[in-house]
């Protein structure tokens, strides 16, 4: 069964699969209390609820008996380059995605153990702890940017389980493969990578842009050219410099959100995010929130040709998008 399960998973497009058992992941269930106690997950307070249904999946979907968990690539091969729209929101929306892939391996699963196997499948529907069961399935270690990474496939994977009530033998984790390498922690413009594999999402471009709809106020101290996401931490990656050849259709990028700009976002009226974002992640964000992030970029780069879009955004029925268009005009001078 675990053989097929694994061969089945390579064929449907996910480039990593192993098994965990549904035991609580320990020590992460801990840190994860911790985070969350430090006031770490920012505005997210989804990350606060549910605790010991994260930290355990059986509290959520009790029978749980093993975790088959999946990986899937999005990176282009040989690493490639940043950009002001990271790698995640720039292809389909992996949700969708990986939530068929998933459902059709785990009904081919319950048909093999039988008319009373049951199973749920998770792409982030569900408090699930998925990088650390990833971890005790041996799909990769927890790099000090806190992504779950692989010798071969990098750190640009999307992840998703699926949950068994019937058993299958477990794997057993992968060393720690990070060394005494810094890179991204250094690399990181706002500090928010703290030593000890802890992210102050605070700090973080990826939460500010992507999963704050508010003001942003003076956190983080900067978004470093970026509309959307950040990729920074990964970029210098040793381990995302040579990732193989033919990587998943996640790894093609959407035509619109590939070339968005500063300027041309600052122009986008809600069809055109509309246009731009349609079956992409990148949609996570709203209009108002790529406005937002678009002004903010204006603004800390002294853009002087955006000022007539700031000036006609400063007096936008929404209020973020307003704030933030005065603040970046205010920096302009203006």
């Amino acid at each position: 069964m675990k053989a097929f399960a694994l061969r089945r998973a390579g064929e449907l497009g996910f480039c990593l699969a192993g098994v965990a058992p549904a035991a609580g992941p320990e020590p992460d269930g801990e840190a994860l209390r911790r985070w969350v106690a430090g006031g770490l997950h920012a505005s997210m307070a989804y990350m606060a609820e549910h605790l010991d249904q994260r930290c355990d999946v059986r509290a959520s979907t009790p029978g749980v008996r093993s975790v088959l968990c999946l990986a899937a690539g999005y990176a282009p091969a040989g690493g490639g380059e940043t950009g002001p729209v990271a790698r995640f929101a720039r292809g389909r929306d992996y949700h969708r995605v990986l939530k068929a892939r998933a459902h059709r391996l785990a009904d081919e699963l319950r048909e093999l153990a039988g008319p009373d196997a049951r199973s749920r499948t998770c792409v982030d529907s569900a408090p699930v702890l998925e990088r650390a069961y990833a971890r005790l399935a041996g799909l990769g270690w927890i790099g000090r940017n806190t992504c779950l990474t692989n010798a071969r496939w990098g750190s640009y994977l999307v992840l998703c389980e699926i949950l068994l009530d019937f058993e299958l033998p477990p794997d057993a984790p992968v060393a720690e493969g990070c060394g005494d390498c810094r890179r991204c922690i250094d690399a990181c413009p706002t500090g928010a990578l703290r030593d000890g594999r802890v992210l102050d999402a605070r700090r973080c471009i990826n939460w500010a842009t992507v999963e704050e709809p508010g003001p942003l106020g003076d956190q983080p101290a900067t978004l470093a050219g970026q509309l959307l996401g950040c990729d920074l931490c990964q970029a210098v990656c040793p381990h995302n410099q040579a990732v193989p050849e033919g990587l998943d259709e996640l790894a093609r990028p959407g035509p619109l959100v590939e070339r968005a700009s500063v300027l041309a976002v600052l122009d986008w009226s809600w069809a055109d995010w509309d246009a731009a974002t349609r079956g992409s992640t990148a949609r996570r964000a709203s209009w108002a929130m790529w406005v937002r992030n678009a002004c903010r970029v204006a603004g800390e780069g002294r853009l002087a040709e955006a000022r007539p879009a700031l000036a006609r955004l400063g007096a936008s029925e929404d209020p973020v998008v307003r704030g933030a268009a005065r603040e970046a005009l205010a920096r302009l001078g203006g």
